[in-house]
């Protein structure tokens, strides 16, 4: 595509956030496009690490419209599942998804949005930002790291333990993904897992419904000026998938506290302890991939965009969706995003209704 084309609404991202809102979009007769970087369906989850798995069931793990089906064997589905889901999911509702088409930008253009991308450009009267947070991993800053002389990993980066086989890997970051990576490599590698705190290991019987459950009460106790959530969870809980399950059943997620610092060789403790390494692992979490939205300036002192909802405070035409409990509880997770979707969508349709 080449040239400037006009739609209502532009989608910005072709995960399952975009989908999402492209699903509602359909059914309120909203003419939209989704843009996605991506060459094919899927999203993040195509670039997972080869273990990754979802720590809810299929059924609790689904868009709006069409339950996830099971996948044979497995209580809780692997990443490929998901991508086939997904997949599935845009050809089921014949969303219009343009790709690899990457933005470049959004600007205002007068009384609509204009959209440059990488192929061409768009102009809409509304714009739904989902670009999740993937393409932006956080590395914490820790004293030493620019001399450290082995591996540096973020979790957008690992992908199996064969790649590390025998070497000392220390593994950083106390939430699930931390502790289904420290899992894998707790059998091929001399593992050495550091978190923030000590651990919190959700019961065997209690899964990621219970992380939903807990987002949607922090907001709503947000919202109403409560501190309390009323949840049997929090997001920093780790879900005992079978792997981890079976790792810490064994003794071999036993956690350490932060190091205060990286040497050439390794880490140190702020006791004087030592650990050598020959790799590093960050599971230290993402940034919401944002900066196509730096051309309407509305990030505040700490980078972060006001938001009434999904709608921007400063720019009533342009909606975020999944990055997070800002923009929804658990909205960045599969069962979360629907309801955010389902509101971004008929907040988008009254607009260009007005």
């Amino acid at each position: 595509m080449s040239g400037t084309r006009t739609v209502q609404v532009v989608v910005i991202g072709g995960g399952q956030s975009g989908l999402a809102a492209g699903y509602h979009l359909r059914r309120l007769g909203v003419d939209f496009v989704v843009l996605d970087a991506q060459s094919t369906p899927g999203g993040a989850w195509q670039h997972g690490w080869d273990s990754l798995r979802l720590f809810s069931p299929a059924g609790y793990s689904s868009l709006p419209g069409r339950l996830m089906p099971s996948q044979p064997g497995a209580e809780y589905p692997d990443a490929a599942h998901v991508v086939a889901y997904l997949r599935e999911y845009e050809k089921r509702y014949q969303l219009p998804v343009q790709r690899p088409m990457r933005v470049l930008g959004v600007h205002r253009d007068g009384e609509l949005l204009r959209v440059a991308t990488d192929s061409g450009t768009w102009r809409a009267g509304a714009v739904i930002s989902a670009t999740g947070t993937w393409w932006r991993p956080f590395l914490p800053a820790v004293p030493g790291s620019g001399g450290f002389a082995g591996r540096q990993l973020h979790t957008v980066e690992y992908r199996r333990p064969q790649d590390l086989a025998g070497q000392r890997v220390i593994v950083v970051g106390g939430g699930n993904s931390g502790a289904q990576i420290a899992a894998d490599l707790a059998h091929d590698t001399e593992l050495t897992w550091v978190t923030q705190r000590p651990p919190r290991f959700l019961a065997d019987d209690i899964d990621g419904r219970a992380l939903f459950d807990a987002a949607t009460a922090r907001r709503r106790a947000l919202d109403e000026g409560r501190t309390d959530t009323g949840g049997v969870a929090s997001l920093g809980d780790i879900v005992a998938v079978p792997p981890v399950r079976e790792a810490r059943d064994r003794g071999l997620l036993k956690a350490r506290p932060m190091f205060t610092r990286l040497l050439s060789d390794g880490v140190e403790w702020a006791d004087g302890t030592r650990a050598e390494a020959d790799a590093v692992i960050w599971c230290t979490g993402f940034r919401p991939a944002l900066s196509h939205l730096a051309p309407l300036q509305l990030r505040g002192r700490r980078g972060h965009i006001a938001t009434a909802g999904t709608r921007a405070v400063d720019e009533p035409r342009l909606h975020l969706l999944g990055y997070g409990d800002w923009t929804g509880p658990a909205s960045a997770t599969l069962i979360g995003v629907g309801r955010p979707a389902r509101d971004a969508a008929r907040a988008v349709a009254e607009l260009l209704r007005r």
